[in-house]
């Protein structure tokens, strides 16, 4: 990867989420649930604390079950790597409304900083194309971010974007950490009684 001209997490996502208006958001684990809240916790973020390989299988899920809605999948790479068959299932089912963003900073963050997979050999666009996502790209400065976010409320993926961030090691915003809250809130934003 080079070293020069990569992107600012928290400011990627803080210009993802600008105008999501009435998205359902899923973080993956780690930073990337940390930077969905540090641009502004909402009802309608769905945090995974610990379910590492499994934001897009729950995005999936969530947007076959609410299919007149956006939902967008923020993730990193260690954890899109740990769950990439899923992007053949989502390929299979093609969701409209279903855009998963991967955060690129090439570690794995979490568990101490060790290269991943696609510091070296792994192209997960390429990936994700492989597996039938028709609309899966790179994306390299803060003007293509702009875009995509207007895409996102489109009806009209699935789509994939690998978007190459730093590593800096931010300080942690968190949100409830308690899952029957977050489930229920979630819940309550879309109309549906507590479980």
């Amino acid at each position: 990867m080079s070293k020069a001209n990569l992107l600012d997490r928290r400011s990627v996502v803080a210009s993802l989420l600008a105008e999501r208006k009435e998205a359902i958001v899923v973080g993956g684990l780690g930073a990337s649930t940390y930077d969905i809240a540090a641009a502004g916790d909402h009802d309608r973020n769905f945090y995974l604390w610990g379910a590492m390989g499994g934001a897009v299988m729950i995005g999936l899920g969530v947007a076959l079950a609410q299919p007149e809605l956006p939902v967008v999948v923020i993730t990193g790479d260690g954890e899109m790597l740990m769950g990439i068959g899923s992007l053949a299932t989502v390929g299979l089912q093609k969701p409209k409304n279903l855009t998963i963003v991967v955060l690129d900073n090439e570690v794995y963050g979490e568990t101490g900083g060790q290269a991943s997979h696609t510091a070296a050999t792994v192209d997960l666009v390429g990936v994700a194309r492989s597996c039938g996502i028709a609309d899966a790209r790179a994306i390299s400065t803060m003007a293509e971010i702009e875009a995509y976010a207007l895409s996102m409320q489109d009806l009209t993926g699935p789509r994939f974007a690998s978007i190459k961030i730093d590593s800096a090691n931010l300080e942690r915003v968190l949100s409830s950490r308690d899952g029957q809250y977050t489930v229920t809130r979630i819940r309550g934003a879309l109309g549906f009684g507590p479980i």
